[in-house]
């Protein structure tokens, strides 16, 4: 979650939000008013969702569409479903996208393979047509993620039709993503007892285990050039710490309260951790270069729900901040060609809580 999971469900930030069932934020599409003015990199954002909580977008390997995560209530969701757009000549806010997942279950972190027709997801439907029950939040309590046991990973066209299962062992597997060279899949499994990180080729064969420390190992992405691997990681200072986590997981939750970026080969070797900053780094992707990476974090905020992105060599220095809303940006994605960003935000949501879709041009 990427659960993205990332959970991929709209992840921390959903513990802050509500919904609602319209919402109009008037007819800024592309204006730089959606922009703040330190936000150097980012030039003409161009707004795609106008309500309820959409999230983890993705290219599609030619850069014309993304695939995302809504839990839109106007597009007939309970709980996150995965649909994808066009980026130019559609409206949002007048018509629905076209939803690739069943409608069952719960979704999570979907990604485009090769060719641009067909992604992978991670579902629960096969656990229940429901939407799986989410923990209860208590008042001054840790925010709780749940890793449902019943996600799978499956392949499906843009017509909705599930084409592959490309994962089946008990307990969680969710949140893959695919390298740019097209190749390999990298996804996070609890099938050895922990939340560690795994590859397989596209058609689901040659599964390797490439993270062992104890500790949550998820919302994993690729180089650019699919040498290496770039992901968020809790990990523990205390014995104490070590079974509250371990305690957690074994009734299907994580607190995602303390996480930080780590990169490795994409074979698992040379591990090292890039930040620690402390509170919550996640949902990190490599700049066109290779050389840096942007991240979410709320190291800097007063409130724990304050997320903005940063970007750090992958050296661990030149930490600098990219984006100044005053809740949450998350999910930052290059495109393909290095030009733009698609980026979830909380930024001229009108003063609901929605987390909306935007784009913009990138400038280094």
């Amino acid at each position: 979650m990427k659960n993205l999971t990332f959970i991929f469900v709209l992840i921390i930030v959903s513990a802050f939000t509500f919904q609602h069932d319209s919402f109009d934020s008037g007819d800024s599409f592309s204006f730089d008013s959606l922009r703040y003015p330190n936000e150097k990199h980012l030039q003409n954002i161009k707004q795609i969702t106008f309500g309820g909580d959409n999230a983890e977008a993705y290219w599609s390997f030619d850069g014309t569409k993304v695939v995302f995560q809504s839990n839109y209530r106007l597009w007939g969701n309970m709980c996150d479903q995965i649909f994808y757009t066009p980026i130019e000549g559609v409206n949002l806010k007048e018509q629905k996208p076209k939803r690739i997942s069943t409608g069952k279950g719960r979704t999570t972190c979907s990604y485009f393979l090769p060719g641009n027709n067909t992604v992978v997801y991670a579902s629960t439907h096969l656990g229940g047509d429901d939407c799986p029950k989410e923990p209860e939040r208590v008042l001054g309590g840790k925010y709780l993620w749940s890793v449902f046991d019943s996600y799978d990973i499956f392949v499906a066209d843009l017509n909705g039709n599930i084409t592959k299962q490309l994962t089946n062992t008990p307990g969680y597997d969710a949140e893959a993503t695919v390298s740019p060279k097209g190749d390999k899949i990298v996804f996070t499994s609890v099938r050895n007892g922990d939340l560690d990180l795994y590859t397989m080729n596209i058609d689901g064969t040659n599964v390797k285990q490439i993270t062992n420390t104890l500790g949550y190992d998820g919302g994993a992405f690729f180089s650019p050039d699919g040498k290496k691997i770039v992901f968020r990681a809790s990990r523990f200072k205390t014995e104490e710490e070590k079974e509250e986590y371990k305690t957690l997981l074994k009734q299907g939750l994580v607190a995602p309260t303390n996480m930080e970026i780590f990169v490795c080969n994409v074979d698992g070797s040379g591990l090292k951790q890039i930040t620690n900053l402390g509170k919550a780094n996640w949902a990190p992707f490599y700049h066109p270069s290779g050389k840096k990476i942007l991240f979410s974090s709320n190291h800097h905020g007063q409130r724990g729900y304050q997320f903005n992105l940063f970007m750090i060599n992958e050296d661990g220095s030149g930490l600098e901040q990219v984006t100044y809303d005053n809740i949450f940006d998350s999910f930052p994605m290059f495109s393909p060609d290095g030009k733009k960003l698609v980026f979830s935000s909380n930024r001229n949501n009108g003063g609901t809580r929605f987390t909306n879709l935007f784009v913009a041009d990138w400038v280094d």
